[in-house]
C-alpha cells in the first residue's frame, strides 16, 4: 500500500472479487480499503490462500496495465532495505504517476510485443585507446556480466563510447539502462544513441519531458517496445526486459542522489540491480570517485584506463600558478585572481583565433572576505565558517556561529588586513570583457546553459557543469577561484574540485594542438597534482586510503539521524545497534534540530539499516509527534 509509515512496511492480503479477476494481475495499480480509508497500492502477487482468516476485498483496479515488473519490485525491496526506508517510498520513485490519456493511447495501439533484435557486432575502434575496452565490448555482446570502472581521456566523446557499449549489449539480444546527471548530458547521449541504433530504438525517461511523454516512455519500456532506456536519476528503476547492462556517467555528481526518502543514490541502485539481475555494469567519468575506487580495490569491477603514453598525448598542457617557478616569475600570482600566466594563456589562444573557457565556481556576484595580502579565504578560528564584514570599517564576524573575530590573523601569511572581494560568473565576464576589448564574451550558467560554442576566438565564462563544448576544443581553459572549491567544509571537497576541473579541462585541445589549462592553485596540492598528471585513479586511491584510516565512507557505512534532540534520542534508545557500531555527535542541524551519526563496518551495514528501520517503525506505531529523518550513506556528514 502507498502508506509510508515504517510499521506498515509489509504486504497485506486482500480477496479478489470475481468481477476483477481478469484485471487484477501482478503489477497493476489498485485501490483498497484500509483503516476506513481508500488508499492506493500495487498488486504484488496472486495466491490461492492466506494465513489470515478474514480478509477484505479489493475495491478497484485503477488500470489493467501491469506497471510494476517483478524485477523492479524485487529491486525496490532491496533498495528499501539498504537505505532503511519503506517499499512504498521506493515504488513512488520507481513508477511515475499515471497519465490516463497517455496510457489509453499506448494501449489502444495494441501492438504485439517485439521480438528481440540482434544487431551486428560493434566496431571496437572507439575503445582502442583503452587496452581493456575491446574486451569489454565483446563481453557485452556475449551477454557476460562484465563490470568496469572507466576513466575517460581528455577530449573523449563519452556519449559515443556509451553508445558503443549499449549497441554491443543490444547486439547480444539484451537491454540497457544508462543514467546521466542532467538534461544536457541526456541530450548528448540521446543524439549518440540515435546515430548508432537508429530512430525509435530507445526512449528517454526524465521528468523534464513532462508527465505525458515521460509516462509514454515508461510504458514503452515496460511493454518491451524498446530495449534501451536512458535518463536522469529516475531512470535507474526503468523496467527493461532481459537487462544486460546498467551504466552511469559521472557518478560523483550530487545530482545522482535522490533528495526524497529514502534518499537512494543512482550508482548504488544500478549496482544493486546488476548484482540481482546478473547484468554488466559500467561506471564512467573523467574523474573517479572514492566509491568507484572501492569497486576496483575489492575486485567487484575492473578498471578500464588508457596507457600513460596515450594519456600524455591526449592531455592539454597543464600548469598551476602557485608553484615556486611561477611565483619566482610573478610574485603577485599568490594574491592575484588572474595571474599573468592565466592572462597570457588566454591572450595567446585568442590571438590564434581559438576560444577560451573560464570556469568560476559561482554565478552572479558573490561577496566574500579574504586576506588582503595573500587572498586566502578568511575563516572563523572557532568553527571554520566564512567570515563577513558587516560594513567597510566593521569587525569581521562568522556567518555560521556569529562569533566576532576581532583579533583575526591569516593562518597562511599572518596578515591581519581583510578585504571584501567579489567573484562570480557575471563579475568575471565584466572584468575579462574590459581586459580583452572587442572579444565576444558569453556566459553559461543557471539562467542559460550553452550546449556548444563556435571554434573561433571568444571568451566563455561558465560555472561547473555548464561548460559548453567548443568546435575543435578550447585553446585555453582557466580554472579560477580554486579556493572556493578546496576550502569547503565537506569531506568530498578535494574530490569534487578535481571532478569539476577535469570536466572542464577535458574540453581543451591536446597539448600538441595548442591546448592549455591553467589552474589558479598551489601545484603541491593533491587534487592539483592529480589534474596535472590526469590521474584521478591515484587521487581516488589516496582519498580512499585516508578515509579508511579515519573511518569515513565509503570505507565504512554511516547513517544520519536528524530531528529535535528528544526525537533523535528516542529513536536511538530504541535501536538495537549491531556489534561494532559507534554513535557520533550530536552536531547542530538546521531549524533548531540536531544530527547524530552511526558508524559501522561495511559488513554490518545491512544489520544497521534493519535496526534503524525497526526503531522507526516502533516510533510510527506509537504515533510519535516529532519526525526523524533517516539517511544511510548521506552525502554530507557534518
Amino acid at each position: 500500500m502507498d502508506v509510508p509509515l515504517p510499521h506498515l512496511d509489509r504486504p497485506f492480503d486482500y480477496l479478489v472479487p470475481e468481477a476483477l479477476d481478469a484485471e487484477a494481475q501482478p503489477g497493476v495499480r489498485v485501490k483498497v480499503r484500509f483503516a476506513g480509508q481508500l488508499v492506493d497500492g500495487w498488486l504484488l502477487e496472486r495466491a490461492e490462500s492466506s494465513a489470515h482468516p478474514k480478509l477484505a476485498y479489493l475495491e478497484k483496479v485503477v488500470s489493467p496495465v501491469p506497471v510494476l515488473s517483478p524485477e523492479v519490485a524485487r529491486l525496490a525491496r532491496a533498495v528499501a532495505d539498504r537505505y532503511a526506508g519503506s517499499l512504498a517510498d521506493v515504488l513512488r520513485l520507481a513508477v511515475p504517476p499515471r497519465h490516463a490519456r497517455a496510457e489509453k493511447a499506448v494501449t489502444a495501439a495494441d501492438t504485439p510485443p517485439p521480438t528481440p533484435v540482434r544487431g551486428e557486432p560493434v566496431d571496437p575502434r572507439g575503445w582502442r585507446d583503452y587496452p581493456a575496452g575491446p574486451a569489454l565490448l565483446r563481453a557485452l555482446t556475449d551477454g557476460r556480466p562484465a563490470r568496469a570502472v572507466w576513466s575517460a581521456l581528455p577530449g573523449e566523446d563519452w556519449a559515443d563510447r556509451y553508445a558503443d557499449a549499449v549497441a554491443a549489449t543490444v547486439a547480444g539480444g539484451r537491454g540497457a539502462v544508462v543514467v546521466v546527471a542532467d538534461a544536457r548530458d541526456l541530450d548528448r547521449l540521446d543524439a549518440a544513441l540515435t546515430a548508432v541504433l537508429g530512430v525509435g530504438r530507445h526512449v528517454r525517461l526524465t521528468a523534464a519531458d513532462g508527465p505525458a511523454r515521460r509516462y509514454r516512455a515508461f510504458l514503452a519500456a515496460r511493454r518491451g517496445d524498446v530495449a534501451v532506456v536512458i535518463g536522469t536519476r529516475a531512470a535507474m528503476f526503468a523496467p527493461v526486459e532481459r537487462l544486460g547492462l546498467v551504466a552511469i556517467w559521472d557518478d560523483g555528481d550530487d545530482l545522482h542522489a535522490e533528495p526524497r526518502a529514502p534518499y537512494p543514490h543512482a550508482r548504488d541502485v544500478l549496482l544493486t540491480r546488476a548484482q540481482l539481475g546478473d547484468a554488466a555494469a559500467l561506471v564512467g567519468g573523467y574523474a573517479r570517485s572514492a566509491e568507484a575506487q572501492l569497486l576496483v580495490e575489492t575486485s567487484w569491477a575492473r578498471e578500464v584506463v588508457a596507457d600513460r603514453s596515450v594519456v600524455r598525448a591526449r592531455t592539454p598542457a597543464m600548469a598551476p600558478t602557485g608553484d615556486d617557478p611561477q611565483l619566482a616569475r610573478d610574485p603577485g600570482a599568490a594574491s592575484a585572481r588572474l595571474p599573468s600566466l592565466a592572462w597570457t594563456s588566454a591572450r595567446d589562444a585568442l590571438r590564434a583565433d581559438l576560444p577560451v573557457l573560464v570556469q568560476v565556481p559561482r554565478r552572479g556576484y558573490v561577496p566574500s572576505v579574504a586576506c588582503a595580502d595573500c587572498r586566502a579565504p578568511a575563516r572563523c578560528p572557532h568553527c571554520a565558517g566564512p567570515l563577513a564584514l558587516p560594513s567597510a570599517q566593521g569587525t569581521p564576524a562568522c556567518r555560521w556561529c556569529g562569533r566576532v573575530a576581532a583579533a583575526y590573523a591569516c593562518p597562511e601569511c599572518g596578515g591581519r588586513r581583510l578585504r571584501a572581494s567579489v567573484t562570480g560568473a557575471r563579475r568575471t565576464a565584466e572584468e575579462l570583457g574590459r581586459a580583452f576589448p572587442g572579444v565576444p564574451v558569453r556566459t553559461s550558467g543557471r539562467e542559460e546553459v550553452l550546449a556548444t560554442v563556435p571554434g573561433a576566438a571568444g571568451l566563455v565564462i561558465a560555472t561547473p557543469g555548464a561548460e559548453p563544448v567548443a568546435d575543435g576544443g578550447y585553446g585555453a581553459v582557466l580554472l579560477l577561484d580554486s579556493w572556493a572549491l578546496l576550502t569547503r567544509a565537506d569531506l568530498r571537497a578535494g574530490e569534487e574540485a578535481l571532478r569539476r576541473w577535469m570536466a572542464a579541462a577535458a574540453l581543451a585541445r591536446p597539448g600538441t594542438a595548442g591546448g592549455r589549462v591553467v589552474v589558479v592553485a598551489d601545484g603541491a596540492l593533491a587534487p592539483v597534482q592529480a589534474l596535472l598528471r590526469w590521474d584521478s585513479a591515484w587521487f581516488a586511491a589516496r582519498e580512499l586510503a585516508e578515509r579508511r584510516e579515519l573511518g569515513f565512507p565509503p570505507a565504512v557505512r554511516m547513517a544520519s539521524v536528524t530531528g529535535v534532540a528528544e526525537a533523535v534520542g528516542d529513536l536511538l534508545a530504541g535501536t538495537r545497534l549491531p556489534d561494532g557500531a559507534e554513535v557520533l555527535g550530536p552536531v547542530p542541524a538546521d531549524e533548531g534540530r540536531e544530527r547524530m551519526l552511526v558508524r559501522v563496518p561495511r559488513s554490518r551495514a545491512a544489520a544497521l539499516a534493519e535496526a534503524l528501520h525497526a526503531a522507526a517503525g516502533q516510533r510510527s506505531a506509537r504515533k510519535a509527534a516529532d519526525p526523524v529523518r533517516l539517511q544511510v550513506d548521506p552525502l554530507v556528514l557534518f
